[in-house]
C-alpha cells in the first residue's frame, strides 16, 4: 500500500488519488413531489359549483415534479455497501449510484442516523474496491488530507489540505465532534471520504462554512471513529438505537465553577435529571458535574453525549462526578433513548432584549420547501436581508433555510423568535442553513452594545 511518514510535506497526492478513485462514487437522488392540492389565494366558487370540482380534479390530476440532489460516497465492503451523509439521501425517492468507470447502480438506503448525518447504501455489486477506515483520533492539527468527491457535479475532483482543527462544535446536533480542515469542500461533497496521507479514510466530508456557498478555506467532517459503530449497527439491524443517562447538561461558566468550588470549568453540569431516568435511579443529583465517563476525561459539555452514544442500552458506564467538592464515581445502567429526544445542552439566559440580525424570515412548509428545493422540512425561510447587517456579513442569502441555531432546532417563525431573544449583543450565533439542499454552516456575529447596528 501507498504510505508516507504522518509528518512528512508529500511532493504529490497523485499515487493516493489514483489509488483510491474507484472507491469514491458519484451520488444523485431524485425526490417526486406533489403539486399543491388547494386552489389558489383569492379563487373560489360557491359549494357544490361545477367549477369547483372540476379546479378540484384538475389539482389533484397534476403531475408530481421532481427534485434532483448531488453527493458522494465511498464504498466500504466489495459486496457493494456505501457510506455517505443522510441529508444526501433523506426523503429520496430514488438513489443512483455512479461509479468511477461509468457503470451506474440503483442503491437501497439500508438505513441511516439523522443525529450524525451518516447514511448506509447498498448496491448490487460484486469485487468493488473498498477503502480502508483509519483511527481519526490519531490525528493531528497540521496534519495532512486530501479529499475527493463530486463538487458541483464535477467527478473525482480532488483537493487537498491540513487538520485545522479538533472537535468542532458548529451547532449541527447533538454529536457534533467536527473535523475542520482547508481542503477545499463544495456543494456536492457532502457524504465524501477524507483521507490520511496513509490513503486511510479518517473524516467523512459533511458541512462547509461558507459566505457565497462555495469553498472559503473551512470544511467540516465527520471523524470516521464515530461513525465506525453506527455504520456497523446500521449494517446489522437498519436502525440506530443509543443510549442515554436521562440528565440535561450545561457548560460550566466562572461564576458557577467558583460556586461550586471547582478548580477549572471542566466537566459537564448537570442542571436537570430526568425523573425515572437511568441517571436518576443510579443517584445522579442536580447540581452535579460530570467529569468522567469509564475513566476518560469530560472537559465540555458536547462531549458527554458522544460519549454515552459509545454504549448500547443496559450498559453499565462508570459516570465520575463531583459533588459538593468531593470526587465519586456512579454506576449507571445506560437505557434506550427515545428516537425523538437526544442528550441536551441547556442554555442558561435571561437575556430578553432584542436583538437586529437584519433578516426577513417566514415559516418554512411544504410548497417553499420545493421551490427552494429544500431537504429540511421544518425552519424559517429568508425572504430578505438588509445589507450591511449582521446576517449579510454571515453570508446569508435570501433562499436559505434557518433550522438550527447554537444546536437548538427551529421548527417555526415562533421558535426563531424566541431562540434569538436569547442571546445577548455581542453573541456568536452557529446558524445551520439548507440552500438548494446543500447543508451550510455560518457564524452570525451579534453586534456590540457600542455598534451602530
Amino acid at each position: 500500500m501507498w504510505a508516507l511518514p504522518a509528518n512528512a510535506m508529500p511532493d504529490s497526492f497523485a499515487d493516493l488519488a489514483a489509488a483510491q478513485a474507484d472507491s469514491v462514487v458519484n451520488i444523485s437522488t431524485t425526490k417526486r413531489v406533489k403539486t399543491a392540492q388547494g386552489l389558489p389565494p383569492g379563487f373560489g366558487f360557491p359549494q357544490g359549483s361545477p367549477f369547483e370540482e372540476f379546479f378540484h380534479d384538475f389539482l389533484r390530476n397534476m403531475p408530481e415534479q421532481e427534485q434532483h440532489a448531488l453527493g458522494t460516497g465511498f464504498v466500504i465492503s466489495a459486496d457493494g455497501y456505501i457510506v455517505t451523509n443522510n441529508h444526501v439521501v433523506d426523503s429520496a425517492d430514488e438513489v443512483l449510484v455512479k461509479m468511477r468507470d461509468g457503470s451506474e447502480h440503483q442503491a437501497r438506503v439500508i438505513g441511516a442516523d439523522a443525529k450524525l448525518d451518516v447514511a448506509l447504501l447498498k448496491i448490487k455489486a460484486k469485487n468493488l474496491k473498498a477503502v480502508t477506515l483509519g483511527d481519526s483520533q490519531a490525528l493531528r492539527v497540521g496534519d495532512w488530507v486530501v479529499a475527493i468527491g463530486n463538487p458541483f457535479g464535477l467527478e473525482q475532483t480532488v483537493t487537498a489540505g491540513i487538520v485545522s482543527a479538533k472537535g468542532r462544535v458548529i451547532g449541527s446536533g447533538p454529536y457534533d465532534d467536527f473535523i475542520q480542515t482547508d481542503a477545499a469542500i463544495n456543494p456536492g461533497n457532502s457524504g465524501g471520504p477524507l483521507f490520511n496521507v496513509r490513503g486511510e479514510v479518517i473524516g467523512i466530508n459533511t458541512a462547509i462554512y461558507s459566505r457565497s456557498g462555495g469553498n472559503n478555506g473551512i470544511g467540516f467532517a465527520i471523524p470516521i471513529n464515530l461513525a465506525k459503530s453506527t455504520v456497523s449497527e446500521l449494517r446489522e439491524t437498519g436502525h440506530i438505537t443509543r443510549a442515554r443517562l436521562g440528565v440535561h447538561i450545561t457548560d460550566l461558566d466562572k461564576e458557577t465553577a467558583k460556586a461550586l468550588g471547582l478548580k477549572n470549568r471542566e466537566g459537564a453540569l448537570v442542571p436537570q435529571v430526568e425523573a425515572g431516568s437511568a441517571a436518576d435511579k443510579a443517584g445522579i443529583r442536580a447540581g452535579d458535574v460530570i467529569v468522567s465517563i469509564d475513566g476518560e476525561q469530560i472537559k465540555k459539555a458536547h462531549e458527554l453525549p458522544i460519549r454515552v452514544a459509545r454504549h448500547a442500552p443496559g450498559d453499565k458506564v462508570k459516570v465520575g462526578i463531583i459533588r459538593d467538592g468531593k470526587a465519586k464515581t456512579i454506576t449507571v445502567t445506560v437505557e434506550a433513548m427515545p428516537d425523538d429526544k437526544v442528550a441536551s445542552n441547556a442554555m442558561a439566559s435571561d437575556q430578553q432584549g432584542k436583538v437586529r440580525l437584519g433578516l426577513v424570515v417566514k415559516d418554512l412548509n411544504r410548497d417553499i420547501a420545493r421551490q427552494l428545493h429544500a431537504r429540511v422540512k421544518q425552519g424559517v425561510a429568508v425572504e430578505q436581508v438588509q445589507p450591511g447587517m449582521p446576517a449579510a456579513r454571515a453570508g446569508i442569502a435570501r433562499g436559505d433555510v434557518i433550522y438550527r441555531i447554537n444546536g437548538e432546532d427551529v421548527k417555526s417563525l415562533k421558535e426563531f423568535t424566541a431562540t434569538i431573544s436569547k442571546f445577548e449583543p455581542g453573541a456568536v450565533l452557529r446558524v445551520m442553513l439548507d440552500r438548494g439542499g446543500d447543508q451550510v454552516f455560518a457564524l452570525i456575529q451579534l453586534p456590540a452594545p457600542h455598534d451602530k447596528n
